[in-house]
């Protein structure tokens, strides 16, 4: 499925001018079928060229090419996924031209989408309760029982003439307080499904945060500029030592840092390396955590209170897209993550370290002292106008499937729900745990990656619970992959043999797939 927007919106603005598709191409020196070609979505463009069009057309160069609008054609990607719209058998190729043409319409669709994921997840979630939840059986039981005690008492005392004085009063105080209960009870339930409906949101927290960051294409020039500020207030020249961030935080902010048995640290902080005691005055970091680790998590601790952690606030209060406060805890996060790795490796000596070895994943970790999942996180990063390395996705999975971090390119619709093609390298990678794991990997549309793989092992809180796989995927344009150490080897030719895969089950075309776990319902 084509993901870009360029060619409709050349032809748009083309055709709104009133110019002809000869007269623009002799304007910008290519062939008149070249640029038809392009207005069809049939060749990918870029660099000096894009930028002689645009000069021609009259438009900002990320006015062809925005963020939304790539954002925008996922969106309804996913829309065109729903299996309701199988019947109208939608041609996947429409999508460029709607958001291209009437970008409003495509929003209002997506809008109306959400809206239906909305009620549905409402309506699935009271229906989970009203199956499962032990509340509401147990309520309803005692709801008849309060009421037949009131039907009870209310016939006795209508129907018998010749009760005692007492015997009347007692079963008027049987019903005041079955009344009573029964009103607690009606609260109780209307409660419970105000909860029931408001706890479902087809936008999650998460979903927000990964727009904010795509938004930005994964590059905050601000935090990097606050990066270099920190090592120069902290005294760090070279490489940053877990000595000169401990020693920043006791002389800037005087707190300690001590070395403690992971246990005392997961009572704190389940799941995490580091924690701070409830006076907020020592950094406690776990004895068995590896070096990059600890690092980590001195260096994040530092930059969080570096400017009283002014940075990363300017950035999560000026983001219109995050609605919610769960939103933007977790947009604060990724921001502090952020930061702590722009100081662990700065951006100049991480590109140059990238490009020389080119872009050698392990050989980054060592000179870094970085493991392989935090060297991944900051090489999508480096999208700094002008010193841009490789442009790479990023994406995390568990071996359930479940996404768990993203970071998509504009030509690559990685899944923001559910599975991705079951034949990608990152789920390959969970077959050998450990080593890297490369793939020239070819969509139907033609646009061949390189994926770069692997799986890792995070703590498991004890000896008798499962291991804790994820796998954490790079993915370049093939275009790319020579610049690479995992394109050695690899005939990248044109021609050159690939693997077939597609989006995911539901939305790819290869019919006769044998790794297909889901009818397709959309057509070719």
């Amino acid at each position: 499925m084509p993901r870009s927007l360029i060619g409709a919106r050349i032809r748009e603005r083309r055709r709104s001018l009133g110019m002809t598709q000869v007269g623009l191409a002799a304007a910008i020196g290519i062939s008149a079928s070249y640029l038809n070609l392009i207005e069809r979505n049939k060749r990918n463009i870029g660099g000096a060229l894009l930028k002689r069009i645009a000069g021609a057309l009259g438009l900002a160069l990320d006015e062809l090419d925005g963020a939304a609008g790539r954002r925008l054609l996922d969106d309804l990607g996913e829309l065109a996924g729903d299996s309701r719209l199988a019947a109208l058998r939608l041609d996947p190729s429409g999508i460029d031209d709607l958001a291209g043409r009437h970008p409003g319409w495509a929003r209002a669709l997506v809008v109306l989408q959400r809206a239906l994921l909305d009620r549905d997840r409402a309506v699935a979630a009271l229906s989970d309760r009203l199956s499962h939840d032990p509340f509401l059986g147990d309520a309803v039981h005692n709801v008849l029982s309060r009421v037949s005690a009131i039907r009870s008492s209310s016939e006795i005392l209508e129907t018998v003439e010749d009760l005692e004085p007492a015997q009347r009063q007692r079963f008027v105080s049987i019903i005041g307080a079955e009344s009573a209960r029964l009103s607690d009870l009606a609260q109780a339930l209307a409660a419970f499904f105000d909860q029931a409906h408001t706890a479902t949101r087809s936008i999650t927290p998460a979903d927000e945060v990964d727009d904010f960051l795509f938004d930005h294409d994964n590059h905050f020039a601000a935090l990097e500029q606050a990066a270099t500020d920190f090592r120069a207030a902290a005294a760090i020249e070279g490489d940053c030592r877990e000595s000169a961030l401990a020693d920043y935080l006791l002389r800037t902010h005087s707190v300690r840092t001590e070395v403690r048995p992971a246990v005392e640290v997961e009572a704190i902080a389940p799941g995490r390396a580091a924690a701070f005691s409830a006076d907020g005055r020592t950094l406690l970091v776990a004895d068995t955590a590896p070096h990059p680790t600890r690092r980590f998590w001195l260096a994040r601790a530092a930059v969080e209170r570096f400017r009283q952690g002014r940075p990363v606030a300017a950035e999560v209060d000026a983001a219109t897209r995050l609605t919610s406060d769960a939103a933007r805890r977790r947009a604060q996060r990724a921001l502090s993550s952020y930061l702590a790795a722009a100081v662990l490796m700065p951006y100049e000596a991480f590109l140059d370290a990238a490009e020389r070895s080119r872009y050698d994943l392990e050989s980054l970790g060592r000179r870094f002292g970085a493991s392989y999942e935090q060297v991944c996180h900051r090489l999508v990063t480096l999208r700094r106008p002008g010193a841009e390395g490789i442009p790479f996705g990023l994406m995390r999975a568990d071996p359930a499937g479940f996404v768990t971090k993203r970071v998509p390119l504009p030509h690559l619709l990685l899944p923001r729900h559910g599975n991705a093609c079951p034949m990608w390298a990152v789920y390959e990678a969970f077959q050998s745990p450990g080593a890297i794991v490369r793939q020239l990997a070819a969509f139907p549309t033609g646009d061949r990656y390189l994926f770069v793989a692997r799986a890792i092992e995070k703590p498991r809180p004890a000896f008798t619970m499962p291991r804790r796989l994820v796998s954490v995927m790079l993915a370049c344009h093939a275009l790319h992959a020579d610049r690479t150490v995992y394109g050695d080897g690899l005939d990248l030719s044109s021609s050159a043999p690939t693997v077939p895969v597609g989006p995911n089950c539901r939305l790819c075309v290869r019919r006769d797939c044998v790794y297909r776990e889901e009818d397709p319902i959309i057509d070719a």
